[in-house]
């Protein structure tokens, strides 16, 4: 808040406090002329309006009102750019970036600020830090096995995963299912804790400018052949001609980074299962274009004990029990 406006809040607040206050003191006297309990010779069907005081409990209560909205502005942040004395805040306000917000959180704790969620989190590692611990202590294959260690890693994926993979796992365009057997990296426990972990990064590039629309055209019929598809054999003939500058991440059979030990997330061409869709048009648009989707890194967000717990759910996704 500029501090014009920061001004302008603090001046209209304090004005309408100190109405406020001004009413509250002209209402305890008597400026009738009439003497307290008497007649104001007034009557409504058959009701006599009397000048009576309000009643003590009544003013009491406005005045600890009063009281309270003034030690609450003063306590608290709300009242302009004022940060309040007790220096609390509900969070650390600006941050755009995980490196930043333990910057601000250490920050926080050696100017004696007083941030809610840093507290809320602090107790909340308190109280489940020990739980998660001893859950990351056993292996994968034994917790997928443990009903209470699924339903804790749920949570834990609904609040954080389901975003993009959706509630079931199931994924979406761009976005894996995690329920088939199909994996870019690898699918064993130890593959899915270190994408969870470190995150992805696609690196597909776009071939555009290094195909031509005519070389587009031909590699898309080739890489539709290679899972069963009926294409332009012709197109499909020269597109296998030019496969090989795909082969260093597809493979030359075109299987895919697993199928080959591969570290470079290459999917396999050969099966049904696309990422961006398997049409005509959706395959152009990726060989023109290119893929670049990312996968968060979840180390710093959740830490290593609650990311063990997630891959147990994970893996569970696609390994039933």
């Amino acid at each position: 808040m500029t501090s014009f406006w920061s001004i302008w809040v603090i001046v209209l607040t304090v004005a309408c406090l100190a109405l406020i206050f001004g009413l509250l003191l002209w209402n305890l006297k008597n400026y009738t002329g009439v003497e307290e309990g008497e007649s104001c010779g007034h009557e409504f069907d058959g009701i006599e309006e009397l000048n009576n005081p309000l009643p003590k409990w009544w003013t009491i209560m406005f005045f600890a009102c009063f009281v309270w909205s003034v030690f609450y502005l003063a306590a608290y942040p709300g009242l302009g750019n004022w940060a309040g004395l007790f220096k609390w805040t509900s969070s650390n306000q600006g941050v755009t970036s995980m490196a930043e917000s333990k910057q601000a959180v250490i920050e926080a704790h050696e100017n004696g600020e007083r941030v809610q969620l840093d507290q809320e989190y602090r107790a909340a590692d308190e109280r489940f830090g020990p739980i998660f611990k001893q859950y990351a202590s056993q292996d994968i294959e034994t917790l997928v096995k443990d009903e209470k260690a699924l339903e804790i890693g749920q949570r834990l994926f609904a609040q954080n995963c389901a975003q993009c993979h959706g509630s079931d796992g199931r994924g979406g365009l761009g976005f894996p299912n995690l329920t088939d057997n199909d994996w870019l990296y690898g699918g064993t426990p130890d593959k899915i804790k270190e994408t969870l972990l470190n995150g992805r990064v696609a690196a597909m590039p776009g071939w555009k400018d290094a195909l031509g629309e005519q070389g587009i055209k031909e590699m898309t019929a080739y890489v539709l052949s290679l899972s069963g598809r009926t294409v332009n054999q012709k197109d499909a003939d020269a597109g296998k001609a030019k496969f090989a500058m795909c082969a260093a991440c597809h493979g030359m059979d075109g299987k895919g980074s697993v199928a080959h030990n591969l570290p470079f997330g290459a999917p396999n061409l050969t099966d049904n299962i696309w990422l961006y869709g398997g049409s005509q048009r959706a395959v152009e648009e990726t060989l023109n274009h290119g893929r670049q989707g990312v996968m968060p890194a979840w180390k710093d967000i959740l830490g290593e004990d609650k990311v063990h717990l997630l891959t147990a759910y994970v893996y569970s996704l696609s390994n039933a029990q």
